[in-house]
């Protein structure tokens, strides 16, 4: 409720009677006159409440009566009457109705009772409220009113005492708040005095205000007071203390600085009155020194006094803190009094205070800044503000160093000697065991000294403990450590205010050039140039001011910074000194001050590590200071790191070092320093500049020392070191190192936000750190430290954004390291390149890659140059980086295609199996998936590459897969061939453009070719390198591959190309693998690497190029054969044949079977080509044999062409393929290339089946299949060359074919080629012989009048043949077995078993012989005679030859030809051309019935009747084609068949009995048909001519004469034999003999008697005595024969009729 609102007013007026009533009550008896004024007090109240409005106003004018009855309460000196008095007056001055007389009175009224001692609290409680209501009060009376309450401020009562205290301060601040308000209130006026600024020397208050002339003549006698001199206004005064009236001075002086800033008056008084006196006071504590005070001394020196030198202090620093500017003088010398007290000689409590007092200062930067403009950068003026930085660290290393003999009986036992176990007991009371490096309570602790850390104020505040201690009379005890903590903070908080302080102007500056560069660009030019320069004095004003702030401050900082880190044990302390030294690096850095931040650095880099850590980056002076620093005058030396181990020990683990060393130990202390570290490198890594070498040199070596190992992406991730077991971490580490190893990855993350500048400083720094720890590992196979390499792939990936500024000091180094010996460094330095490119690939830059090739060159060019490098481990990186590349960025490579293949194809013999593999991977990869993304003027490049792994000697699989790919990249040509083709056509001309341009030729393989021509030349020409690899497998793969690829692909060429492809391409890989077959090792290959076997036809390298040659003769030979349409036009075809024909005949004429028998088959190959034969002209197959079918269709089916582009091409294959036997234009042009393939043959026949000359073991005998083929291409190639095929050229077919039947085979090769040796069938070659003569014979039989001269050599060469069935032919001087005796496992050379094939033979003889016996040739060349003198030889033989069939055929085959053969005979009677034949024919009957060969024993009795049978056959072929023609033929021949027969019709019979003989089987059926043929020529009826009857009678005289001797013999033997019996075969012969004479008695009679002879009569009947002497015979059989003989002689017996002369009987 305010004091002038309407209840109030009446409340108060109700109050006032109410207390004038209760005064004339209390004073009713004994004061009457006081009772008196009371009542008229009441009436006077009422009367001015009924007159006036405004109650308040007349009341205070009437005051003064209306306190009178009041005032004369009080002066009753009654306590109670007082106390109400004084009560009533209070509540009128609470609502200010107090005139300024009622006010005066009041207060002489107070002082009366001050006077006479009463009611001293109500008395100040008026005072009080009588000056703070209002402003009545002025000049003396204020005066009086303050001095009553000093007054009582000084009496014995204590409550009165305080309370009086109390009330002085508060009226001491109302009469400078009156001021104050009446100051604002005239604030507006004109007459407003300035602010104060200097030394003014006016001493006149005239000119100030009634409230200021108050505050003024207050404020002059304090100052008087203090002084101990007299007031001037304050009279009355009795008693002052000079602590009181400092602290009146300090809170005027602190409370209202305005005042004195603003009146000149009063800023007089600062200067000439408050300094001095405060400067004079000082005295004592400037001249005391601690422990001189000796008695010698003249003059006693005062001893400082606590209280008063508290209250200066902190009046100093209330000056200092506002009035600095107008007493700059005296400023210094305050500032330099603080610093001297903090020196080591004065007490302790002094230095304590003092150093409060510098706290004060400390946390106000705004001064500090002041003092350094005024002093610090004044030439010729006192450092102060350095002063004052250095004085502190001087005091902290006192702290330290000086044992403290202060007025503390406590800190003198604790300075001390007590080692690591610290004090004996602390402050609070703990007792500290001696537990090393463990400390329960906060403290410093260096070189046995242990100072305990008492509190840290809140940060940037000074709540100071000793400053405040007003009550205290004696200097209190300072606790062990308060001064040091003290200090402490001093210096913490003095670097965070500059800090702050500078950042923020610095930060401000930074908006202001900003908005000025802004404003620039916007406004006109000139304008902005005017009103640059103001603004750039003002930034370089600045900037000095806080490069000299820093500069002066640093080295004392860093000194006691360091000192106290290294003796701090407290983590929190330690924390606030490495915030403070990272701060002032941080500071530094903004202001480009680089020897100080290489300070601050180093410090805390030094604090990271082990004490006496050998780190030579640390101690070099290249670091940029020396480590000692003067502070006041004495040189400090940089405190080391001392090796106390009053700290925990974390972590102990290896130095790197190039020499090997003991193991070092970490603290806790040294990893919280390393996090600092971090923390300072994360968030002002852009202020680095070249400390980031210092930085990073520190982190590496710590990540070292921990263990820490580089993991994916260059983070590092706790890892066990390759010395393992010498590292031990606690688990308080344990836990921590993934968090430093997030913050070290977050450090270089941060990289990111630095610009340009500091980027190339960090990344520099990280190249020259990794160049130490290569030459450290160099020689090293030590595990080297790959913190560096680590970093910089980290720092590279996160600044992908802009990676092309450091791109190339990156890579350039990252490459270095790559060819580092040490391998681990080198597998580092490669994934960071190999992840920096994978990561620059795949980095969404802008503009994009596609976009932007300079870049994607630049970003691939390092894994080019990784190939330079020749170590497999960086290969292999390498490798997988390019495998990555391809799987994530194939598709956008474009022009970095040529360098990724160029890395795919840098592969060497010398590099590993896996790095083949790893770098092949990628090539497939590259096949399969990006062929068609690619440009096409890379296809070469892949076709090379894909070469150069089929090349490659390492691994085999890889050839081979490779091989398959460039079959792949074949048929994608095939494929994509318009697009490729359009591309690089394209491409061409822009090149030829260029070429032209520069005025040179384009060079580029197999130029002129058409660029894609050229593409599948190149592809070709790498398949025919590979044709001639040293590895058998990969020729045969390449050699399947190139033909495949021409044969389905060739299509596409240009009809020009394939001159090149013939000349260029095939046969230069002919030429070379002839050459390497021919010239090939014959040493047997054990085995082919590993476990694998090797089959013994691949067992030299001989074979395995024997292999190689095969395929290539094939594959060019196929290519002659299905492109023949294409070659033929190209003009040097004949040329080419004859090469092709050639290295067929060198092939087919190698001593190896393999390929001559291949060059056989390439050899029909190309002989096919022309005449694919139709149906009905095929050879017709000889009966038993299966011809070979050696003419296949024109062109295997394949692809369909895509592109013809030879003419004529559609028409001539539309001519081959309808069958067109003879092609007339070609067949001209042909038959040069047909006889060139003849005259190949006849040499390779020729050479081949030439029997060798000695029979040297190591002479090559050609093989069966070779043989076979080689007969077999005759057929093909007679078909064309038959028109010209003379009587020479069968002659020499004719060697040809008895050489190549004649060879033998090897005995281990006879069971897969001969049937066991009793199956009768012919070899492959054999029958091909027979085919070829038999295509020759169709020929010469369908062919022209002059071809059939050449039958009789037909004929001779089968007859030839056929003699081998009893005479294998010999070859040469070779040995040879029969087979039926070889062993096959034994080498010998085995004949084979000619007779199938001679009887084959025979069987085409008597053939050919039907159809052509009446040729004028055959019967002119005796053919006949000779088949007759052939078949002799098996017909003499019969049971000795070699087969048996053999002589049966012969037999039949004799019959057969003579059925034919002796009509033609006849008829040439008269020429007498078959004369000769005659005796040859009767020889060879002779020979054969009746053989000198005896059958076999084991002969069945069925198979001699067979064999008789077909004796039987011979004789009745005698008596039908021949006796009964015998008038055609020679007499002697008859002869000769006739003794023959006679021969025969009686058994034959040795006389001597040996055992053979009496085996022997009578013939009785032969016997038979002899006798028979015999008599049917003795009695035959018509006898037509002279010849005949000359036939019969020899036949008969021939058979009498047999009998006769036969009887006689057997009597002879039977007389002879006694009882024996004689053999079964005599007793049959008997027999038979007999019946033969009774069967001509039989025909006799039946025969005319003028056709019987008489001289055969007379034989006949001189037959009768020999047999009439058989009687005697015991045998039956023979008894029955001769009855039966002898019975038919009764016809002789009648009487004789008697002869008839003329007619009569």
């Amino acid at each position: 409720m305010s004091t002038s609102s309407p209840e109030a007013v009446k409340k108060l007026l109700e109050n006032m009677q109410s207390d004038l009533r209760s005064l004339s009550l209390e004073c009713r008896k004994k004061f009457p006159p006081v009772k008196e004024a009371a009542e008229s007090g009441i009436v006077k109240v009422k009367t001015i409440a009924a007159r006036n409005t405004d109650i308040l106003a007349a009341l205070k004018e009437s005051s003064s009566e209306v306190v009178q009855p009041l005032l004369m309460g009080c002066g009753t000196k009654e306590p109670k009457i007082a106390q109400l008095c004084l009560s009533a007056i209070q509540r009128l001055m609470s609502h200010e109705v107090v005139s300024e007389a009622a006010a005066g009175n009041i207060i002489n009224m107070l002082w009366q009772l001050m006077e006479n001692g009463l009611e001293e609290l109500k008395l100040l409680q008026t005072v009080l409220v009588l000056l703070t209501t209002n402003t009545v009060v002025h000049d003396d009376s204020l005066a009086k009113a303050i001095v009553l309450c000093f007054r009582l401020h000084f009496t014995k009562d204590n409550i009165t005492n305080n309370t009086a205290a109390a009330t002085v301060r508060q009226v001491v601040t109302v009469v400078f708040e009156r001021m104050d308000s009446e100051d604002k209130q005239h604030k507006d006026s004109d007459n407003q005095p300035p602010i104060i600024q200097g030394n003014s020397n006016r001493r006149t208050i005239s000119t100030l205000r009634p409230c200021a002339k108050d505050a003024y003549m207050l404020f002059q006698d304090l100052c008087q007071l203090v002084n101990a001199d007299a007031p001037y206004w304050l009279v009355g005064m009795t008693e002052m203390t000079r602590t009181f009236g400092l602290e009146l001075l300090e809170s005027v002086l602190n409370d209202f600085p305005r005042v004195f800033l603003q009146h000149q008056e009063f800023s007089f008084l600062l200067k000439e009155r408050v300094c001095p006196l405060v400067i004079k006071l000082f005295s004592p504590n400037i001249k005391f020194r601690q422990g001189t005070n000796t008695p010698s001394s003249p003059t006693p020196v005062e001893k400082p006094y606590f209280p008063i030198c508290m209250r200066l202090l902190r009046v100093v620093s209330v000056l200092i803190k506002h009035f600095y500017g107008l007493l700059v003088t005296e400023c210094e010398i305050f500032l330099s009094l603080l610093v001297k007290f903090l020196d080591g000689d004065k007490p302790q409590w002094l230095r304590a205070v003092a150093v409060e007092c510098i706290h004060r200062l400390c946390i106000q930067p705004q001064l500090l800044r002041s003092f350094c403009q005024s002093y610090d950068m004044k030439p010729h003026s006192t450092k102060v503000f350095r002063d004052i930085v250095n004085a502190l660290g001087s005091f902290i290393q006192s702290l330290f160093i000086i044992p403290s003999t202060g007025t503390n009986p406590i800190a003198n036992t604790q300075t001390g000697t007590s080692g690591i176990g610290g004090p004996t007991a602390a402050q609070n009371g703990t007792g500290i065991g001696a537990t090393v490096g463990y400390t329960p309570q906060p403290a410093f602790e260096y070189r046995g000294t242990w100072i305990p850390i008492l509190h840290i104020p809140v940060q940037g505040s000074s709540k100071a403990g000793y400053l405040e201690l007003l009550d205290k009379v004696e200097p209190p005890t300072i606790p062990d450590g308060y001064a040091m903590s003290v200090a402490f903070s001093c210096l913490l908080d003095l670097v965070r205010g500059i800090t702050a302080m500078i950042e923020a102007e610095l930060e401000h500056e930074e908006v202001v050039s900003q908005c000025d560069t802004s404003k620039t660009k916007t406004q006109a030019q000139p304008s902005g140039q005017q009103e640059n320069p103001s603004v750039c004095e003002k930034e370089a004003v600045s900037r000095a001011v806080w490069e000299e702030m820093v500069g002066a401050c640093w080295c004392g900082l860093l000194a006691a910074l360091s000192l106290l880190l290294d003796a701090s044990t407290d983590e929190t302390a330690s924390e606030n000194i490495l915030k403070a030294e990272m701060t002032m690096a941080s500071l530094c850095g903004k202001l480009s001050l680089v020897t100080p931040r290489d300070a601050f650095i180093t410090a805390i880099c030094k604090a990271s590590l082990p004490p006496h850590y050998a780190l030579t980056v640390l101690n070099s002076s290249s670091s940029g200071f020396h480590k000692t620093y003067s502070i006041q005058g004495q040189s400090v030396q940089m405190i080391s790191p001392s090796s106390e181990s009053h700290q925990q020990v974390v972590a102990v683990g290896q130095p790197l070092t190039s020499q090997p060393q003991g193991t070092v130990m970490l603290t806790a202390k040294n990893i919280q320093c390393m996090r600092t570290l971090l923390n300072l490198a994360h968030c002002h890594g852009s202020v680095l500049g070249t400390s980031w070498q210092l930085v990073l040199a520190t982190l590496q070596h710590l990540v070292w020392i921990l263990g820490l190992k580089p993991a994916s992406g260059g983070a590092l991730k706790p890892g066990r070191a390759v010395e393992g077991p010498s590292t031990v971490l606690t688990t308080a580490v344990m836990t921590d190192l993934p968090v430093i190893s997030n913050v070290l990855s977050r450090l270089f993350e941060s990289s990111q936000h630095l610009d340009d500048v500091s980027l190339h400083h960090l990344i520099n720094a990280l190249c020259s750190l990794s160049a130490e720890a290569m030459d450290m590992a160099f020689w090293n196979n030590k595990e080297p430290s790959l913190f560096a390499v680590a970093k910089l792939l980290e720092t590279g990936l996160v600044n992908m954004h802009r990676i092309e500024i450091l791109w190339r000091p990156l890579t350039g180094h990252l490459l270095e390291v790559c060819q580092h010996p040490n391998a681990r460094m080198r597998e580092w330095g490669a994934e960071a390149v190999t992840a920096l490119i994978k990561a620059g690939l795949s980095f969404k830059h802008d503009p994009s890659l596609s976009e932007n090739q300079r870049l994607q060159l630049l970003l691939l060019h390092p894994l080019k140059e990784l190939s330079n490098i020749a170590q497999s481990d960086i290969r292999q990186k390498q490798l997988e980086c390019v495998l990555q590349i391809l799987q994530n960025e194939g598709d956008s490579l474009g022009p970095g295609w040529p360098l990724v293949l160029g890395v795919i194809g840098a592969i060497r013999n010398d590099q590993g199996e896996s790095l083949i593999r790893t770098a092949f991977q990628c090539l497939q990869l590259v096949v399969t998936d990006f062929l068609p993304t690619m440009p096409s003027t890379c296809l070469q490049i892949v076709v090379d590459v894909a070469g150069s792994f089929g090349l490659q000697n390492q691994e085999l699989n890889i050839s081979l897969t490779s091989i398959g790919l460039l079959w792949n990249i074949s048929d994608y040509f095939f494929q994509r061939g318009e697009a490729i083709e359009k591309e690089l056509e394209k491409e061409e001309a822009i090149l030829q453009k260029q070429a032209e341009e520069k005025g040179v030729p384009l060079h580029r393989p197999f130029h002129p070719a058409p660029p894609f021509d050229c593409l599948w030349l190149c592809l070709y020409s790498k398949l025919g390198e590979l044709c001639v690899d040293p590895r058998p497998a990969v020729r045969k793969s390449a050699g399947q591959t190139l033909f495949s690829t021409v044969g389905a692909h060739g299509t596409l060429l240009q009809h020009a190309t394939w001159h090149t492809v013939l000349w260029k391409v095939l046969f230069p890989l002919l030429d070379r693998v002839r050459e390497s077959s021919t010239t090939a090792d014959k040493e047997k290959i054990e085995s082919g690497g590993g476990n694998i076997l090797i089959h013994h036809s691949r067992d030299t390298a001989e074979k395995q190029w024997a292999e190689t040659w095969v395929l290539t003769l094939a594959g060019v030979a196929r290519i002659f054969n299905t492109r023949r349409y294409l070659l033929q036009p190209l003009g040097d075809f004949s040329k080419a044949w004859d090469v092709l024909l050639d290295h067929i005949q060198s092939a087919a004429l190698s001593k190896n079977n393999e390929v001559s028998l291949a060059a056989l088959k390439s050899c029909q190959e190309i002989l096919q080509i022309v005449t694919p034969v139709k149906e009905c002209d095929k050879p017709e197959g000889l009966s038993g044999v299966n011809m070979l079918p050696f003419v296949g269709p024109l062109i295997p089916t394949g692809p369909p062409r895509i592109m013809n582009r030879s003419d004529s091409v559609g028409e001539r294959l539309g001519r081959y393929n309808a069958g067109e036997l003879y092609p007339t234009g070609d067949e001209i042009e042909d038959s040069a290339l047909w006889w060139a393939a003849w005259n190949t043959w006849y040499k390779i026949g020729s050479e081949s089946t030439k029997p060798p000359a000695t029979c040297d073991k190591i002479f090559f005998i050609p093989s069966q299949p070779f043989l076979t083929a080689l007969v077999q291409i005759f057929p093909a190639l007679y078909q064309h060359i038959k028109s010209g095929f003379s009587m020479e050229d069968l002659k020499k077919l004719g060697v040809i074919l008895h050489g190549a039947v004649s060879v033998p085979i090897s005995s281990d090769a006879s069971p897969f080629i001969l049937p066991s040796y009793t199956e009768a069938v012919l070899t492959s070659l054999q029958e091909a012989v027979l085919i070829a003569l038999d295509i020759l014979q169709k020929a010469i039989c369908v062919g022209p009048e002059d071809m059939q001269i050449m039958y009789p050599a037909i004929f001779d060469q089968l007859l030839s043949f056929v003699e081998f069935s009893c005479k294998a032919p010999t070859y040469g001087k070779l040995e040879t077995k029969n087979i039926a005796n070889a062993k096959f496992n034994q080498a010998e050379w085995v004949a084979l078993n000619y007779v199938p094939f001679a009887e084959k033979s025979l069987d085409v003889v008597v053939d050919l012989y039907q159809k052509t016996a009446c040729h004028k040739a055959v019967v002119n060349e005796k053919v006949l005679q000779k088949i007759i003198k052939t078949l002799r030889i098996p017909l003499s033989l019969k049971y000795a030859c070699p087969s048996e069939t053999t002589w049966k055929m012969a037999v039949s085959s004799l019959l057969k030809v003579l059925c034919i053969g002796l009509p033609v005979a006849r008829q040439h009677a008269s020429s007498r051309k078959f004369d000769t034949m005659w005796p040859e024919l009767s020889n060879t009957f002779e020979d054969f019935l009746f053989t000198k060969s005896s059958p076999p024993d084991n002969l069945s009795i069925q198979e001699f009747e067979k064999n008789e049978n077909v004796d039987v056959e011979v004789v009745q072929l005698i008596s039908t084609d021949i006796l009964p023609y015998a008038n055609f033929i020679p007499k002697e021949f008859v002869g000769q068949i006739m003794t023959m027969l006679n021969k025969g019709s009686i058994h034959s019979q040795s006389t001597s009995f040996t055992e053979a003989e009496i085996d022997i089987r009578m013939r009785e059926e032969f016997s038979k048909v002899c006798f028979e043929t015999l008599l049917q020529f003795s009695f035959s009826n018509k006898v037509t001519t002279p010849q005949e009857g000359y036939i019969s009678r020899m036949a008969l005289s021939v058979l009498l004469k047999r009998s006769q001797d036969v009887l006689h013999r057997y009597i002879e033997d039977e007389r002879l034999s006694g009882r024996c019996p004689l053999p079964r075969q005599r007793v049959t012969e008997i027999v038979f003999v007999l019946k033969a004479i009774s069967t001509l008695m039989d025909s006799l009679k039946k025969t005319k008697p003028e056709n019987v002879d008489a001289n055969t009569w007379s034989q006949v009947i001189a037959l009768y005595p020999t047999l009439v002497e058989c009687i005697t015979c015991t045998s039956s059989e023979v008894c029955s024969a001769l009855k039966e003989a002898l019975v038919p002689f009764k016809d002789f017996l009648q009487p004789p009729v008697a002869k008839v002369q003329n007619g009569e009987s």
